[in-house]
């Protein structure tokens, strides 16, 4: 028997922080930044999950706060953030970001999520440790992950001349909560 677990943005959060590096790095902010339209599907059998899929909507980037820079990030340059990240992920041709596992074994702590990472057209063999947490009447998922931009053809943005950029990897974290009768 094959059930299928199916989450979204409201059943918890995808979140990617960057860093600042160049030699005027204090200037730069570092940002939080919320991707707000996602699905992910798990199929289960025997009560193991044996196929796991999550698919982002590369334009559903939201700024949620800037930290450190010169001074705090206002609304308009949330905006251009968010445009200037649409550009380098050439959201338009590419609006999918897709993570499919290969292959999926249990650990002491969850799972790890062994599988194919595609962002902007460009596919990278990708590993993610799953941690699980039984909460009696549902399960809490929860996940970090580093992605270099550069191995998916994505520049960071740089300023004033390269003396500021938003630092080649980015950190994402993951969290989600599943009812156990769904």
């Amino acid at each position: 028997m094959t059930d299928r677990w199916s989450l979204d943005a409201s059943d918890g959060e995808l979140v990617i922080r960057t860093g600042v590096t160049g030699r005027a790095a204090r200037m730069g902010h570092r940002l939080t930044v919320a991707m707000t339209r996602w699905h992910a599907a798990v199929d289960w059998a025997g009560g193991e999950p044996v196929a796991a899929e999550l698919v982002v909507e590369a334009d559903s980037f939201e700024v949620l706060r800037g930290e450190g820079g010169v001074k705090g990030l206002s609304g308009p340059e949330k905006v251009l953030v968010k445009s200037n990240a649409l550009s380098s992920l050439d959201a338009g041709r590419f609006p999918e970001i897709r993570f499919s596992t290969d292959d999926i074994d249990k650990t002491d702590e969850g799972y790890r999520l062994a599988g194919r990472l595609h962002i902007r057209g460009r596919t990278r063999e990708h590993v993610i440790g799953l941690r699980t947490e039984d909460l009696g009447d549902s399960w809490r998922m929860s996940a970090e992950s580093t992605v270099r931009q550069t191995d998916y053809g994505v520049k960071p943005y740089s300023l004033l001349m390269g003396s500021v950029r938003v630092a080649d990897e980015v950190a994402l974290s993951f969290t989600a909560v599943h009812r156990k009768d769904d």
